[in-house]
């Protein structure tokens, strides 16, 4: 009999139900007996002892559902050692359910924060098996993350959207698409969609460089300009800030994002109208795209196998087209960040898509 906890944590996404049922079905349809322990809202369910048994017939039909059948929080990892309002030491609860159980392992799902937790857990003793969920695709030791492609999927019919009415009335359009430390989603989209100007936090933009980008599009007689901006993108003048200086600045920003301060100052050194569209959290929402389906299936099924095989301490990862274990010590507290010099840059840069540097 093999004991498996589950949870998902951090924000949602498309896939984590298709991913939990790829574990599940690959245990399933295995020799060996399983019981299914679901811990709601995250890593709150694992530390407050509230869960729920599951069976295979939980997981059935969830394959195009989006969100989470168990539910999620954020439990950020700078506080997850303090205790809570009530004195309860989080780190000993969530060992002592685990315990409780007789779990024989615990399956996370989640993105950078959730594997810091994870991999605390592994080095206290617990037997941990995660599983790479982000529409950032920014976790180290996999190329890529379910719920990305779906996230892309949805940003860039954002932008087709507005370029029609961005074409018809001849405006300047911001479509602000989420990633606060890299820019994989908006450069994807952005590149996807055909957009103009694309602005990511590993390349800090000038904006005199954006205005002189949308200048010689209206020169060349196009008289629209889609911009795809990402939530962390930042002023080559913010930063050379330091951390403390621009957390400063932002306790005083007047500007209910980046893409309304760049819209302004657009607006003001051109005399034209800018725009602002936010998709914000649909990005996270609705079904997963055919390719988180299958690519979230088959990350669940190698969960299960590893777990059968009683291989613990990896993130079920994918690396070079194939389907990887990585030790959990090797992912936790470490960014994937889009290199300014990487190849894609390059190639958008040849499409005439500017970076505003």
């Amino acid at each position: 009999m093999k004991r498996i906890g589950m949870l998902t944590s951090g924000g949602d996404c498309q896939a984590l139900n298709a991913a939990m049922r790829g574990v599940v079905k690959s245990l399933t349809n295995s020799d060996e007996d399983v019981e299914i322990y679901g811990f709601l809202e995250g890593y709150k369910g694992l530390i407050y002892g509230n869960f729920k048994m599951l069976t295979g017939s939980d997981f059935s039909g969830i394959l195009t559902k989006g969100g989470t059948i168990l539910g999620s929080s954020r439990t950020p990892f700078k506080t997850i050692q303090d205790p809570d309002e009530n004195g309860i030491d989080k780190v000993d609860a969530m060992m002592q359910n685990y315990y409780k159980l007789r779990l024989d392992v615990l399956v996370i799902l989640g993105g950078n924060g959730t594997h810091k937790t994870a991999n605390l857990l592994r080095e206290k003793g617990l037997n941990i098996i995660t599983l790479p969920k982000t529409i950032d695709n920014d976790l180290w030791g996999t190329d890529m993350t379910f719920g990305f492609q779906s996230a892309v999927n949805i940003a860039t019919d954002c932008i087709d959207c507005i370029h029609t009415t961005a074409a018809s009335h001849g405006r300047i359009f911001i479509v602000e698409v989420m990633g606060h430390k890299v820019g994989y989603l908006t450069l994807n989209a952005g590149m996807a969609g055909g957009a103009d100007i694309i602005l990511i936090p590993e390349i800090p933009y000038d904006i005199d460089k954006v205005v002189s980008a949308i200048e010689k599009r209206h020169a060349s007689g196009s008289k629209f300009t889609i911009i795809a901006v990402a939530e962390g993108a930042i002023s080559k003048e913010d930063a050379k800030l330091s951390k403390k200086e621009y957390k400063k600045k932002l306790e005083n920003y007047k500007y209910p994002s980046v893409s309304y301060e760049i819209a302004e100052k657009i607006q003001q050194k051109t005399g034209q109208e800018v725009r602002v569209t936010v998709p914000g959290h649909t990005q996270r929402g609705g079904s997963p795209c055919p390719y988180d389906r299958v690519f979230a299936s088959r990350l669940g099924a190698e969960a299960g196998e590893l777990i059968l095989k009683g291989e613990y301490g990896f993130m079920v990862g994918y690396k070079n087209r194939e389907i990887v274990k990585v030790p959990l010590e090797d992912v936790a507290g470490k960014l994937k960040m889009l290199e300014p010099d990487a190849s894609i840059i390059k190639e958008a840069k040849l499409l005439g898509i500017s970076f505003g540097d």
